[in-house]
């Protein structure tokens, strides 16, 4: 086999199936696409071919051919590069082609629940256990692998290989070292890998529920186990931005359960700036730049929220008004007399309510801090095309980065929101800037992706086909970070339609 000469057989197949040819729609039949017959792309002709080789998709069947004549280290930085980044598709490609290819290398083993290996090296060289295997210990490769979300009916064997490493004296509270950051045994597992077993299992086991990093994370799970577990376990909010986090999704049970376990509505980091002191907002300024409902913010009152509270000078009534969070805007004023908004909060509030607002009105002039990455901040809310756009109209700078250098272009990527990417690629903005985590437009989408929580509702297909083209570059090893079929599918036709 060779890639050539399957593209070379998808694209004849295409050509037959667009001349009706007989023996072309039998073909399809007995392997169909993905999609509507009338639409179908280039990546769907190729995945009919993969199919009839016997592989489930064409990312499959590329990988395959990729690595068959690769010598077998090779093989191995493909399968800890896929392990890396959660890509269980290339890691089940990568062992259906070679089924030994972790063996001997014990943090692999370790992350791919291979039981009998692992006990066999342990009781060959028990120091295995506490070594560092590159940056992690076993433990933590078991920790932070997302395995199990392929493989569940290697559960038994996971917490087998768990109960044995600390036998042979793996720390429960050991840490990983990651952009400066030490990441708990106890993150890698609810936080990064979403596995509530061995969550559990550390717990238990007396890893420390306030490692600052858990609690915060697993409010992003789109479930409670995580967080549950945590607090049961002794987890305590404060210090956490926890809070803050459930705000972010408007998640009503997740802050019932942090009040409940004593998270206050008062203070809290937000982040560091120029290595100053960080500013603190109060839960009803983050409540209403997240567009949180009546609901919450009736909770978040009724918590002890303050509504007179300042957040770099400016009132939640300010606030709510600015980001157009009209439910907080009428509590507040159900409460006491709201305070009157600045001149530049008048025009802000106006773009928000999607008024009229004067062309130019705040071009050159610097926001005031609180307002300063308003764009960027709004990105992702739903129906707020028109504000954005009002932004733009009065003058806010539209491609302005914030402290962690990403702009509102690349949020718009990251989030998976087509519409918003389209409008702000439509007024030119630098597509060769670089955020602060070495990110570009396209880099940035393919992380969101992976990453963004609520990417199962996005389109990060539809952004990544606006970045190309616009122009910008596509990474040649970028589908070895997918896990996302779709988006691998349309990376390979994309491909194809640059090199024919």
């Amino acid at each position: 086999l060779s890639l050539e000469k399957l593209r070379r057989a998808a694209r004849q197949l295409r050509k037959d199936h667009d001349a009706g040819d007989s023996q072309a729609l039998a073909r399809l039949a007995q392997h169909p696409p993905r999609r509507d017959a009338t639409a179908l792309r280039h990546a769907d002709y190729l995945h009919v071919i993969a199919q009839e080789q016997n592989f489930a998709s064409w990312t499959a069947l590329k990988l395959a051919v990729e690595t068959h004549g690769l010598d077998r280290a090779g093989k191995l930085q493909h399968l800890k590069v896929a392990l890396a980044h959660g890509n269980n598709r290339g890691v089940a490609a990568l062992l259906a082609d070679t089924a030994d290819l972790a063996k001997g290398v014990f943090g692999l083993e370790v992350a791919l629940y291979d039981r009998q290996a692992v006990e066999a090296a342990l009781q060959a060289d028990p120091g295995l256990a506490t070594r560092r295997l590159g940056p992690k210990t076993a433990l933590a490769h078991l920790a932070f692998s997302r395995y199990h979300k392929a493989r569940p009916d290697l559960h038994q064997d996971m917490m087998a290989i768990a109960d044995v490493l600390l036998d042979h004296g793996a720390d429960v509270n050991d840490t990983v070292e990651q952009d400066g950051a030490s990441l708990s045994m106890l993150y890698g597992a609810i936080g990064h890998a979403d596995n509530m077993p061995l969550g559990q299992w550390l717990l238990d086991k007396g890893a420390n529920p306030n490692d600052g990093e858990s609690l915060y994370h697993a409010t992003e799970l789109g479930h409670h186990d995580g967080l549950r577990m945590l607090l049961k376990a002794g987890a305590d909010p404060e210090g956490t931005n926890a809070l803050l986090r459930a705000l972010d999704f408007n998640d009503h049970a997740a802050v019932r359960m942090l009040l409940n376990a004593g998270a206050q509505v008062g203070e809290f980091n937000d982040t560091w700036v120029g290595g100053e002191r960080p500013w603190v907002i109060p839960a009803l300024h983050q409540a209403a730049r997240r567009m949180c409902d009546a609901e919450m913010i009736e909770l978040l009152l009724c918590a002890g929220a303050d509504p007179s509270a300042q957040y770099q000078g400016v009132s939640a009534y300010s606030y709510a008004r600015v980001f157009g969070n009209t439910a907080m805007a009428q509590a507040i004023a159900l409460r006491a007399d709201p305070p009157a908004l600045s001149e530049v909060e008048m025009l802000l509030a106006s773009a928000a309510e999607e008024a009229a607002v004067p062309d130019g009105a705040l071009a050159g002039v610097d926001l005031p801090q609180a307002y300063a990455d308003l764009l960027r901040l709004i990105v992702h809310l739903p129906g707020n095309q028109q504000q954005i756009q009002n932004l733009v109209a009065l003058g806010v700078a539209f491609d302005a980065p914030d402290a962690e250098g990403l702009t509102p272009t690349q949020i718009a990527g990251w989030e998976g929101v087509p519409d918003k990417l389209a409008y702000f690629l439509s007024l030119g903005p630098d597509l060769t800037h670089v955020n602060g985590y070495g990110g570009t437009l396209v880099s940035t989408i393919l992380h969101g992706a992976q990453n963004c929580p609520q990417r199962s509702e996005r389109d990060h297909v539809a952004c990544l086909r606006l970045a190309l083209e616009a122009g910008c570059a596509l990474p040649e090893n970028a589908a070895s970070f997918v896990e996302d079929e779709n988006l691998a599918a349309f990376i390979e036709d994309w491909r194809t339609s640059l090199h024919g």
